[in-house]
């Protein structure tokens, strides 16, 4: 199936000066978008792997925020100055960048265990039945 190898989510949210969580935006998020972008177009990834600026991915006590998937490895307190390890490192050397990963602990989530949802799955061509859980929605 086509589709990028990776993807790289920063967060761009602007909570503003004040907010007590503090903001991925004015801790340098948009700045690390567009290393993260001419790293990728540098090294010949285009169409390979996509860096994409985001709002709020609800981890901005941590920010800036790098998010990758499919490997499912948050990156927090990312700067310019770590794109290239994330690069080089994680997507083409295939390596968890140790010092830049967010520990389960740290990350802002209701456990899977707590809120199971159903494996994502492709209808049979003609099949127009409506999703589990969608009736009356």
């Amino acid at each position: 199936m086509p589709g990028y190898q990776r993807m790289l989510f920063v967060c761009l949210n602007d909570r503003g000066d004040e907010h007590p969580r503090g903001s991925c935006a004015r801790a340098g998020g948009d700045e690390v978008l567009d290393r993260l972008r001419a790293g990728i177009h540098d090294r010949g990834l285009k169409g390979v792997v996509r860096a994409v600026g985001t709002r709020c991915l609800g981890q901005c006590a941590h920010g800036p925020v790098v998010a990758c998937q499919p490997e499912e490895v948050w990156y927090g307190k990312v700067q310019a100055e770590h794109v290239d390890q994330l690069i080089d490192g994680h997507v083409l050397g295939g390596e968890v960048v140790e010092e830049l990963e967010l520990s389960e602990d740290e990350l802002l989530f209701v456990p899977r265990e707590e809120r199971a949802l159903p494996p994502i799955r492709r209808r049979a061509p003609g099949d127009d039945s409506s999703p589990q859980g969608a009736e009356g929605a």
